[in-house]
């Protein structure tokens, strides 16, 4: 326990310093000036402070009186639950007051009785202990509700994501796209979807094995991800071997150029499949649609041209894209 003793006169200083060492309290410091005191407090300047667990002011001094000092110490964020007993032979009610008002929590006559001295100092370090305690509570809560916090971000991030591929799921298709669905209702700006399908996987599965299936689709996974440029773009794994990039903001220009370049940088990707009638590699047929939503139409409306165009592109030969024009 580090107490602190302000006193301008040696001999009140000597005495209060004798009572509370032969009681046990050996951490003592005597200072004759409230700017010594408030130099160890960290007020005076901007190295360490002294960590203090009670401070005995003097209620007159000559360059600063101990009701003014306290009032400037209990003003510091770091300072203000350290008790303060003041010492004082004045106890008049104003001045017992002011002393109360300016943050002080108990105070002693002079002369000083060691009895009456004691007493109050431990019931002021019991009640100093118990709110250290609490604060420590009070911290360790806090720590508790972040790390709980961050958990259960981390959870929901974790249930947005495809186990497989580490892309969106669709789980956070169904609740993005209808969140942009709603966004562009109020300001009237686009909205585009671009449906993808590999082709011919089945056969690439029955071939090669799902070990290899499941590789293959990582993989187009991980080229797909470097064509989704903007932050507002979503890339999910819509089901099975099939994709789906959530474009808001996205005029059909802007969606169809980048759908060539998804279907484009799959097949560049160059993963042999041997097993399929278009190509001796890996390719992808692609479905987009835009839409310009208002009060009047419908999500499902978007969902289902961009599944129709993805359809059209499969008919008319795969490893392609076709556009809704409706």
């Amino acid at each position: 326990m580090t107490i602190l003793i302000v006193d301008d006169s040696q001999d009140s200083r000597l005495l209060i310093k004798t009572f509370l060492n032969k009681a046990g309290f050996d951490d003592v410091t005597p200072l004759e000036s409230p700017f010594q005191a408030f130099d160890l407090l960290g007020l005076e300047n901007s190295g360490e402070a002294l960590n203090v667990d009670l401070i005995l002011m003097d209620v007159l001094m000559p360059d600063l009186d101990g009701i003014e000092a306290c009032r400037r110490i209990k003003a510091a964020d770091h300072l203000k639950d350290i008790p303060l007993i003041m010492i004082t032979a004045k106890t008049e009610d104003s001045t017992l007051d002011e002393a109360f008002n300016a943050g002080a929590m108990d105070y002693i006559t002079k002369p000083i009785s060691k009895v009456v001295l004691l007493a109050r100092i431990r019931s002021a370090l019991a009640l100093k202990g118990e709110m250290d305690r609490r604060k420590d509570r009070e911290a360790k809560l806090l720590e508790t509700t972040r790390q709980l916090e961050a958990a259960n971000a981390k959870l929901k991030e974790q249930s947005n994501l495809d186990g497989l591929t580490g892309i969106a799921n669709r789980r956070r298709f169904d609740e993005y796209i209808n969140l942009e669905w709603k966004r562009a209702c109020r300001r009237g700006e686009p909205l585009s979807l671009i449906m993808i399908d590999i082709d011919h996987f089945k056969a690439y599965n029955d071939n090669y094995g799902h070990l290899a299936g499941d590789d293959c689709l990582k993989q187009v996974a991980g080229a797909l991800r470097q064509g989704v440029n903007r932050p507002a773009d979503l890339l999910v794994r819509y089901g099975g071997e099939e994709f789906a990039v959530i474009l808001p903001e996205t005029h059909p220009d802007g969606a169809a150029g980048l759908a060539e370049t998804f279907r484009s940088i799959v097949e560049l990707l160059g993963i042999p499949h041997d097993h399929s009638p278009i190509l001796d590699k890996v390719t992808v047929s692609v479905g987009v649609a835009t839409c310009y939503p208002d009060q009047s139409s419908e999500l499902q409306g978007l969902v289902a041209r961009a599944d129709q165009a993805l359809y059209r592109a499969k008919e008319a030969g795969r490893n392609r894209v076709e556009i809704d024009n409706v």
